[in-house]
């Protein structure tokens, strides 16, 4: 028994603002240092619910996303300055923007959307396996740390990784539709 797409496209959009929910409070709670991270994955997770919402986002809304997107694509190039492991918060940006742009043309008449077939293909093979190394890493993962008495709260590694593994699970669905 299958979903019907409709109910399919609210449950993405529900895993997709709660996982942007869960990032946003990373941001409150973490060291000066990952709030970057954490609040790309943050504008991630809201803006894959937005695009995944069933009846669209208006004439205006993949334009407002592009945009949206193309800032996270210079926030995510300035956070490879600390590293490369920042790197995954570039493609998934870079992701948004082209299903954002793919839209807006689809939108405006310029084209039936789902762009280039080697650009899809190449973020559906990323996205895959990012999605199939998260799960199998969250398999794997032992214990989480301890909170120290008086001391902030830990946030555990393995709702951090789930947050991630959905998110790229979304990405994930979505470049499939396109």
């Amino acid at each position: 028994m299958s979903l019907p797409a409709s109910l399919s496209a609210w449950l993405l959009v529900l895993l997709c603002a709660v996982s942007g929910g869960y990032c946003l409070r990373r941001v409150r709670r973490s060291e000066r240092e990952a709030r970057g991270g954490a609040a790309g994955e943050a504008v991630m997770g809201f803006g894959m619910a937005a695009m995944a919402v069933p009846s669209g986002i208006g004439p205006w809304g993949p334009g407002i996303l592009l945009a949206v997107f193309g800032a996270a694509v210079l926030h995510a190039l300035w956070l490879l300055r600390s590293g490369v492991h920042h790197a995954h918060h570039l493609v998934g940006s870079l992701a948004m923007a082209y299903m954002s742009y793919t839209a807006l043309t689809a939108a405006g008449g310029h084209g039936h959307g789902g762009g280039p077939p080697l650009v899809t293909g190449a973020l559906l093979l990323y996205f895959a396996g990012y999605v199939l190394l998260g799960g199998a890493r969250l398999v794997t993962a032992g214990g989480g740390g301890q909170p120290v008495a008086g001391g902030p709260p830990v946030v555990r590694a393995e709702l951090t990784r789930a947050c991630r593994l959905a998110m790229g699970m979304g990405m994930l669905a979505m470049l499939l539709s396109l």
